[in-house]
């Protein structure tokens, strides 16, 4: 497991851990399932990536870690913003949700750099 695999991993399960802790009303409630969603699918999708079968496919996958991280992210600040108990503990879940966003960004921007090699057949 490679160091992004498990930072994501940990915040996987840090994210579930708060989730598991917090009083779920009628208010939070869309606001927790979309975080659970979009919280634990980084993970996934980065494992995907790592065993891509293409470059085009390590690239769509990373493209997905960067949208699943912004929407984690999103869902995160929502509840902060709502959330008067364990206020720390979230508070460093959606700081650590942040730096994966911008880990993901920086990846998705060096992969629009670095085109995708497209292999043409010779002709004999």
């Amino acid at each position: 497991m490679y160091d992004l695999e498990k930072r994501v991993l940990m915040f996987s399960k840090e994210l579930l851990k708060y989730i598991k802790s917090i009083y779920i009303t009628d208010i939070n409630k869309n606001m927790v399932n979309q975080v659970i969603r979009s919280g634990t699918s980084i993970w996934a999708n980065y494992c995907e990536a790592n065993w891509a079968s293409s470059k085009r496919d390590f690239t769509n996958k990373i493209y997905i870690c960067k949208k699943e991280s912004k929407e984690t992210n999103y869902w995160l600040e929502l509840l902060l913003g709502i959330t008067s108990t364990s206020r720390e503990q979230l508070e460093s879940i959606v700081k650590e949700s942040h730096e994966i966003a911008c880990i993901f960004n920086k990846i998705a921007q060096s992969l629009k750099t670095k085109p995708i090699l497209k292999i043409t057949p010779s002709k004999f």
